[in-house]
């Protein structure tokens, strides 16, 4: 296990001395959550369908060390995020801004707020952390869980892993990102050797067995894409509710009270496939815009800006409804079926694999246009050299690519991908282990005592 290897006991030991060089103590405790990658159903977690992503080895660890004032001091091992320290008791997080410690205080916060905590002793924390920033693997949600596993344990207070996870779900909007559950849960939910689809209300995870044979290979796009720092993202949550809201409305169903696109198809009692026809009939290919949904809702613009878009939405001119509806509804069902096959493991099984993500990508490209020139180019290259199946894998618009490659294939690979994506020419990518690596299921969020 994780704490017994070799390798973490120098991690450790390393922050430690840092620690000690910083804040002059020694920590207490650590806490550690790690990144994922998602293997298919993107962008379909806010819309309250199943996921099916694992934990990377790659993690967020933070010393951390009580103190009796209300100071809340945080620094991180990385120089390019500097120290930043407030009082515990008045904790504001700067939509405006997603600077690295505002993360750390949306977990924070979370767990202050559903204890109903006005008072929160102070602590010393150094902030250490592996996982690529803005690449699409979670690092952020990995802070924000990493954080909210440190307050509760500084609290000495108890909660599940599904409670721990629904808190920080919720927390992260403190940033501003409108987005599902899934890179909490996993954080939380993941365990070694296995991947989870993940369901939400209730959240559940299932283990999912993925193939023996293959490896999954995550390559980095070098195009960073910060979620927060960009409206792309929480566009696309509002197409998903507006296109939710029209397909209720057509079907005559209290439309008002919808907001996501699974709640249509499980109030009209039908399967995927058949919510895909009622797309074709409700909604049109040809861009919305605000008045014609007023019109076809029948509301005000007022009405559309207060009560239905987010804050950073209300200036958006036109809408994709029927494109990203057919996204979701067409990427759930492959979630389902790439589970199917995981359990029915037909000889053919990496192979049918490989299919259902490049549908996924191919989706994601055209109907949720998420990808980007260099994400495009990037799968490209993986399927070149071996790949069954390769997509772009979290938010997109930059950031990482997962591709399914036969496990007798993974060396030669991994040779050619470097050579053909990194090793460019004009020499402008600098090749960096992070950016290209076969990975396994891992393991979820832990705390360490000090030994």
């Amino acid at each position: 296990s994780l704490s017994e290897s070799p390798c973490f006991s120098y991690v450790l030991l390393k922050l430690k001395e840092m620690f000690n060089s910083k804040f002059g103590s020694i920590p207490k405790f650590y806490v550690r959550a790690p990144g994922r990658v998602n293997i298919i159903g993107e962008h379909i977690d806010y819309c309250g369908y199943s996921v099916l992503p694992m934990a990377v080895e790659q993690d967020v660890l933070i010393a951390v060390e009580p103190v009796k004032t209300y100071a809340l001091q945080l620094a991180n091992t990385n120089p390019l995020y500097p120290d930043f320290s407030t009082s515990a008791n008045n904790i504001q997080i700067d939509k405006t801004k997603p600077l690295w410690h505002n993360y750390f205080l949306c977990g924070l916060k979370g767990i202050q707020e559903h204890f109903g905590l006005s008072n929160l002793t102070g602590m010393n924390c150094l902030v250490d952390g592996n996982i690529p920033p803005s690449s699409g693997l979670s690092s952020s949600s990995a802070l924000v869980c990493c954080a909210g596993l440190v307050t509760l344990t500084v609290l000495g207070r108890n909660l599940s892993k599904v409670e721990l996870a629904e808190i920080c779900a919720k927390s992260e909007r403190y940033i501003g990102t409108e987005g599902g559950g899934m890179d909490q849960s996993i954080s939380f939910l993941a365990e070694e050797g296995t991947a989870k689809l993940i369901e939400f209300s209730p959240l559940r995870a299932t283990d999912v067995k993925l193939p023996s044979g293959a490896v999954f290979v995550i390559a980095n796009s070098c195009v960073e894409m910060n979620k927060a720092a960009t409206s792309h993202f929480n566009i696309r949550v509002m197409e998903c509710r507006l296109a939710a809201k029209l397909l209720a409305k057509y079907k005559s169903l209290q439309w008002d009270k919808v907001l996501r696109l699974e709640e249509v198809q499980a109030k009209l009692g039908i399967s995927l496939e058949e919510m895909l026809l009622v797309t074709e009939d409700a909604l049109h290919p040809e861009p919305y815009n605000p008045e014609e949904i007023c019109r076809c809702l029948g509301i005000s613009l007022e009405e559309l800006r207060t009560q239905i878009l987010s804050p950073n939405t209300q200036d958006v001119l036109i809408f994709k409804l029927y494109q990203r509806a057919k996204h979701v509804y067409s990427e759930a069902a492959r979630v389902l079926q790439f589970k199917k096959i995981c359990e029915e493991a037909p000889e053919n099984m990496v192979q049918l694999l490989g299919e259902l993500m490049n549908q996924s990508h191919m989706s994601c490209r055209d109907m949720y246009e998420c990808s980007c020139p260099e994400l495009d180019q990037l799968v490209d290259i993986c399927r070149k050299f071996g790949a069954q199946g390769s997509r772009l894998t979290g938010a997109g618009w930059g950031g990482c690519t997962v591709s399914i490659v036969p496990a007798d294939k993974l060396p030669s690979f991994l040779a050619n991908v470097h050579k053909a994506y990194y090793q460019r020419s004009d020499g402008s990518l600098a090749p960096e282990k992070q950016s290209l690596f076969a990975t396994k299921p891992g393991g979820g969020a832990l705390v360490f005592l000090e030994a």
